[in-house]
């Protein structure tokens, strides 16, 4: 008589901290929407960066542009995809350290913390509605960008696109959780996360083609994952780079992305204990 294995005490401890993730979201959403005011400045705010590179690319010489499938791009495009990706670069950087902030600020972050929830359900919770939110976000853009400004982005390159940022998602917010676990030490860090942000952008090829920098520098670039993550996304919505184009980079981000959400995650921990240990996890 065959029987059924029953899970055991690790699979429930599992499924039951993966069941706390929606109220996570349900707050955060709840949050959100109540400050509505929010998601039209966000939407003001990427508008005016894509009319700004508009007129910007008026002034390029398209000849210094890279060529992507065998097409010639406008700068516009070029920065279309590369202002996609870096405003969800910046949101992964940034949010995780700022829903660990929020909760020291409110005072409820030692509470959560003290509850029966593991602390990677809590960062996972933290960023679990902008895990959501931010990838329809970046297809709401780049679809209005394309429509508004008739811009050639592929329709068959949104899957291999959507694959990469799967991949790329948790190298992201390994490093948000890592600078989350700088503020819980150090308290105030605002500004290691703007600076980060600017390295992003110079060493990624997010506004310019890495092939403009010093050569020593674009060495050093060729080797940052954010680089290859983006110039995937390129190849597959305007150069029409299939599945089977964009795995190589896919293969590469994989084991990125786990080492940087083992970084974090381990960080994290590490900071916790230090401040309970010291009594100053509510401190701010």
């Amino acid at each position: 008589m065959s029987t059924v294995a029953l899970p055991t005490g690790r699979a429930r401890g599992v499924a039951g901290e993966l069941r706390k993730l929606p109220a996570f979201v349900r707050r955060d959403f709840l949050v959100a929407w109540s400050y509505r005011m929010s998601f039209v400045s966000d939407l003001v705010s990427m508008t005016g960066q894509i009319i700004v590179f508009y007129f910007i690319g008026k002034m390029i010489n398209p000849d210094v542009l890279p060529t992507y499938g065998g097409t010639n791009v406008t700068y516009l495009e070029f920065a279309a995809v590369g202002i996609a990706v870096g405003v969800f670069i910046q949101f992964g950087l940034d949010r995780v350290s700022a829903a660990m902030r929020g909760e020291q600020l409110m005072g409820t972050l030692e509470s959560v913390l003290v509850t029966p929830t593991a602390p990677s359900t809590v960062q996972l919770g933290s960023v679990a509605f902008d895990l959501v939110y931010i990838p329809i976000r970046t297809a709401v853009f780049l679809t209005a960008v394309t429509i508004v400004f008739g811009l050639n982005l592929s329709a068959a390159g949104l899957i291999p696109a959507l694959i990469v940022l799967i991949a790329f998602m948790p190298f992201v917010w390994g490093l948000g959780v890592a600078t989350a676990a700088l503020l819980l030490t150090f308290k105030r860090g605002g500004g290691l996360v703007g600076l980060g942000f600017v390295a992003v952008g110079l060493l990624s090829g997010v506004y310019f083609p890495l092939d403009l920098l010093p050569g020593w520098l674009a060495a050093i670039a060729e080797a940052n994952p954010i680089a290859h993550a983006i110039e995937a996304m390129r190849d597959s919505l305007l150069g029409q780079a299939s599945l089977s184009s964009v795995l190589p980079t896919v293969a590469l981000l994989i084991p990125c992305s786990v080492a940087s959400l083992a970084l974090g995650l381990g960080v994290f921990r590490l900071a916790v204990r230090r401040e309970r240990r010291r009594g100053t996890l509510g401190l701010y």
